[in-house]
This record gives C-alpha cells, sequence and structure tokens, in this order.
C-alpha cells in the first residue's frame, strides 16, 4: 500500500520536506510506518520511536492499521510557557 507521511514545524526541518509517499505492505501499521522511515538512516532515525500522530486527521495509535492513501501526519512536540 502507498500512504503519505506528513510532516510539519521541526519535523518538517528536520526531514527537509513537508510530505513523502511511503508504500508499505498490505496489513502494516502506523508502527510500521515509523520502522520504515527511521530505518532509511539520518535524517529520518532522528525521529521518535513513538511520536504522536494523526491518521486522515485523526489521532491515532502505532498498533492502528494503515490503508492505502491515508495520510499519516507526524505532529511535533510544542513547548508552552
Amino acid at each position: 500500500i502507498s500512504v503519505t507521511a506528513l510532516f510539519f514545524a521541526a519535523y518538517r526541518d528536520l526531514i527537509g520536506a513537508s510530505s513523502l509517499s511511503v508504500d508499505l505492505a498490505e496489513g502494516a501499521t502506523v508502527g510500521d510506518l515509523v520502522e520504515t522511515l527511521r530505518a532509511r538512516g539520518a535524517p529520518f532515525d532522528a525521529l521518535p520511536e513513538e511520536p504522536a500522530v494523526a491518521v486522515n486527521r485523526t489521532y491515532a495509535f502505532l498498533h492502528e492499521p494503515l490503508g492505502r492513501d491515508d495520510e499519516v501526519a507526524f505532529i511535533p512536540p510544542v513547548a508552552g510557557g
């Protein structure tokens, strides 16, 4: 299946792109996507092992399955005061 990884703010700066198409095996989960990206090495290996993500604009857990053409947004940590 093909999914789109979306990167915002600090993650966009880290990766150097706002989106990336990623091919995964049928039945892949959000966690599989994270592992696939991190396995590419720098700069992807700087992504956290358990990042906050949203699938199709809804917060998701790493064990959730992905479907064809899903959008997975990597949500960077936010500091506030």
